[in-house]
């Protein structure tokens, strides 16, 4: 089952008066023109009627240009909609981190969606959803053109793909894309996210941490530095990381920001009274077989009110912690 899932309306009132109409007209003679209309039918006439009718089958619609060879989606994000929907939400994306594969993802459903591989040739794309246990399904393409390929699945359902200028797949956060910069989240592989304030915080991931540094004025890097170790669990982990600051490190224990049953052991190396100010504060919790740390380097300067703003806002991405697979 492929993730996206839409309301779909099936035209089935206009599909009647359709079917309808063609039996009329196929019913509407009687015996009398039957007779009339007594034609003799050769081999040839049933080739002449054959060729036609697949030249037309393989000819475009009126008003619609001829459809290019594959690929039709290629490296990018496209926003997925219902063709005829009256309010065409872009909230739904299918992500091509390359012409072969990538993932479904829903903006206003925590991102949530599948990954999928996908084979393109010959006016259809046929994707592969899911892992282990994938289902296959087969897009036929209508149109490519403009940026907007349009076609359907099995139901019907005439959908539009769009492709978004300028988005990069790799980077791609379906939730922050629809989201206020000033509120956007990071969702972690090892089951934690935090939110936190782009224009002043840019988040980036380097061996296994991941770093939210702050860009706004401030007297020194300011910036915490999360990630998760099988070395130690978490009160040993804090010991380690504490005493390798000096003995003016002060040890505590208390609730574990987004988990508050669970223990959180701290580290605090206040700012040096004289020199660059210079501070660092770490807390970590036994997490998984090992523990997961959340670490602050700091720099305080002569403005308080400049600093007081980088700490509040180092202090929200830290009070923002939920836990989403592995919780308390």
């Amino acid at each position: 089952m492929r993730k996206l899932i839409f309301n779909k309306v099936v035209m089935i009132a206009a599909v009647t008066a359709i079917a309808g109409g063609v039996l009329a007209g196929c019913g509407a003679k009687t015996e009398e023109t039957i007779g009339a209309e007594e034609t003799t039918i050769t081999e040839a006439t049933i080739t002449e009627s054959t060729d036609q009718q697949v030249a037309l089958s393989n000819s475009p619609e009126q008003g619609e240009t001829e459809l290019a060879g594959a690929p039709y989606f290629e490296a990018g994000v496209y926003a997925v909609y219902p063709e005829n929907a009256k309010n065409q939400e872009k909230t739904n994306f299918y992500v091509f981190n390359a012409d072969s594969y990538g993932y479904t993802t829903d903006g206003a459903n925590y991102g949530m969606g599948l990954p999928f591989s996908c084979t393109q040739a010959d006016g259809t794309v046929k994707f592969s959803f899911g892992g282990a246990d994938s289902t296959e399904e087969a897009f036929v393409v209508k149109a490519d053109e403009s940026g907007k390929i349009t076609g359907a699945f099995g139901d019907g359902v005439v959908m539009v793909f769009e492709k978004l200028d300028g988005v990069d797949p790799d980077t791609f956060v379906a939730e922050n894309y629809l989201s206020d910069p000033k509120d956007q989240v990071y969702h972690d592989a090892n089951g934690w996210s935090v939110r936190y304030d782009a224009t002043n915080i840019s988040v980036t991931n380097e061996n296994g941490k991941v770093f939210f540094v702050y860009t706004g004025e401030c007297a020194g890097t300011n910036m915490i530095t999360a990630y998760y170790t099988v070395d130690n669990k978490g009160e040993a982990a804090i010991e380690e990381l504490g005493n390798s600051w000096g003995e003016a490190t002060v040890f505590s224990q208390g609730p574990f920001p987004g988990a508050e049953s669970e223990t959180g052991y701290w580290a605090v190396l206040p700012p040096a009274e004289e020199g660059s100010g210079a501070y660092m504060t770490a807390i970590g919790r036994d997490y998984m077989d090992g523990a997961l740390i959340f670490e602050l380097s700091g720099h305080n300067g002569n403005d308080e009110e400049m600093n007081m703003a980088v700490s509040d806002a180092l202090a929200a991405v830290i009070d923002s912690l939920t836990f989403e697979t592995y919780g308390e």
